[in-house]
């Protein structure tokens, strides 16, 4: 399945929205509202703005279900 790169977000401010294209080597954490100014930030759980305000989630979650945000460390068990 191809991975989408353009997501349209809608500011919860203003109800702007604007078409953009995902960065597909990092995640967008912020986001400055053309419209109003607001600094959009993703919501508690989401690991970008476009998981949060866009119409397509970010090219990481398209492809793999998986966030890019950084991962908890993991227990090893020694024997």
């Amino acid at each position: 399945m191809a991975v989408e790169l353009r997501s349209v977000l809608t500011c919860p401010e203003c109800g702007t929205r604007h078409e953009e294209i995902m960065p597909t080597d990092y995640c967008q954490f912020f986001y400055d509202c053309r419209s109003c100014g607001a600094l959009l930030r993703p919501k508690h759980g989401d690991c970008c703005v476009y998981c949060s305000y866009g119409t397509m989630l970010c090219p990481p979650m398209q492809a793999e279900g998986d966030c890019c945000a950084p991962r908890p460390a993991t227990k090893v068990l020694s024997d």
